[in-house]
C-alpha cells in the first residue's frame, strides 16, 4: 500500500518545514527549524530528523540549538529512525507522541461544501479555540500560534484555508491544505472545529472539499497525520484513509 508514497511523503514533510521556517541549521541526519517571531509556536522552532541522525547526539544538540527556549521539540519522520531514537530520548527526560501517517484510499468525493478562506476570518474562532486547548497560556502566546499560520504559504507551493462556515457566516471548522501539483502530493493539516459546533457535520465538509481540491489539482498522494492515540483517527479511517507508516514527535519542557 505505502509503494513510493511514503518517501514522497517524506520529502514533502521535510521540504515544506525548510521552506516555512525563518531559518534552518543543517546537522548530520536532519535540521533544525527556527522562527525567532514565533518562540511559542514549537512546531516552528524544532529539530527534524530525516536522515541516520546519532540518537545518543540528539538531546545535546536540541539543548545547543533550542536553548533560548523553554520547549525542546523532536520529529523524527521515518518509523525505524523513531524506534532507534527513543531509548536515548526517553532517558534525556522527552516525551513521546506517534503521529500515523494517513493516506486517502477512498474514492474521492464529489464538491464539498466548504471553501477557501483568507487567515483574517480564521483569526476570531483559532483564538477562541486555542484559549480552550491552552487556558494558562498569555495573549501573545495565544497571538502566536494564530499568526503561525501567514508563514505556512511559505511551505508549498499553494496553501490553502479551507472552512465550513456556520449559519452566522463564521467558520465552524477549518483546515490546511498544502498543495504540489508537481510532485503529486496534498497534505491536510491542523483540522479543527468550534467546540459548539461538534458533531454538525463541518469537519466532514471540510475534509471531503479539501479531498476534491487537491485531486482537481493533480494530487494522487493525499495524506493527513493523525495522533495515534486521539480518537480522530477512527473518524480518518471511515473518510477513507489508511495507516500506511509513523512519524514520532519527541517532547520536553
Amino acid at each position: 500500500m505505502s509503494g513510493s508514497h511514503l518517501p514522497r511523503i517524506r520529502s514533502f514533510l521535510a521540504d515544506f518545514a525548510r521552506r516555512q521556517a525563518g531559518r534552518t541549521i543543517a546537522l548530520p541526519g536532519g535540521f533544525a527549524v527556527l522562527n525567532d517571531a514565533l518562540g511559542h509556536s514549537h512546531t516552528d522552532n524544532q529539530l527534524i530528523v530525516d536522515g541516520a541522525a546519532d540518537p545518543g547526539t540528539l538531546p545535546a544538540t536540541a539543548d545547543a540549538l533550542l536553548g533560548h527556549l523553554p520547549h525542546r521539540l523532536i520529529t523524527v519522520l521515518d518509523e525505524r529512525a523513531g524506534a532507534a531514537c527513543g531509548p536515548a530520548l526517553l532517558a534525556a527526560g522527552y516525551t513521546k507522541a506517534v503521529h500515523l501517517v494517513m493516506l486517502h484510499t477512498g474514492p474521492v468525493p464529489e464538491g464539498g461544501a466548504a471553501e477557501a478562506v483568507g487567515l483574517d476570518a480564521l483569526r476570531a474562532p483559532l483564538v477562541r479555540r486555542w484559549r480552550g486547548f491552552l487556558p494558562a497560556a498569555d495573549e501573545e502566546a495565544i497571538r502566536q500560534l494564530v499568526e503561525r499560520r501567514a508563514v505556512r504559504h511559505r511551505g508549498a507551493d499553494t496553501v490553502e484555508f479551507i472552512a465550513s462556515r456556520a449559519p452566522d457566516g463564521e467558520p465552524a471548522s477549518w483546515a490546511d491544505l498544502y498543495l504540489d501539483p508537481a510532485a503529486g502530493v496534498a497534505q491536510i493539516e491542523d483540522v479543527l472545529t468550534a467546540e459548539e459546533h461538534l458533531g454538525k457535520g463541518h469537519g466532514r465538509a471540510v475534509l471531503t472539499t479539501a479531498l476534491r481540491r487537491a485531486a482537481d489539482a493533480g494530487c494522487g498522494t493525499r495524506f493527513l497525520l493523525a495522533d495515534e492515540a486521539d480518537w480522530p483517527r477512527d473518524w480518518y479511517e471511515r473518510l477513507g484513509f489508511t495507516t500506511i507508516g509513523r512519524t514520532f514527535a519527541f517532547e520536553r519542557g
